[in-house]
């Protein structure tokens, strides 16, 4: 497995991992930072249950990364948002950059 070079990862993110719901809301764990490479650009993806939903920015993390989906992250310039998806892209042993894909809102 060749991991995605620790020099492409130039900005960080806290995230706070989504935990569940409760009577008042959601509920995250506790923040931490996160080095990522960070893609602010508009597009369509799908979400966990299917729908269509417009993201914002992506971001490309180590592949041991843990995110789940609805997690709350902050980024670099202070926007906080919302994890909608994440995908491990694997080579399967193939020289390519393992990483987790993370879409935001």
């Amino acid at each position: 497995m060749s991991a995605i070079p620790g020099w492409l990862l130039r900005h960080r993110i806290v995230v706070e991992p989504y935990r569940g719901d409760s009577s008042t809301g959601p509920l995250y764990g506790p923040p931490r930072e996160l080095r990522v490479f960070l893609d602010e650009q508009t597009r369509t993806v799908r979400s966990p249950g299917g729908e269509d939903v417009t993201s914002r920015s992506t971001a490309y993390a180590a592949p041991g990364a843990l995110v789940p989906p609805l997690s709350r992250a902050t980024l670099p310039g202070g926007r906080v948002t919302t994890v909608i998806q994440t995908a491990r892209r694997d080579g399967g042993g193939l020289p390519t950059p393992d990483h987790l894909e993370i879409q935001l809102e």
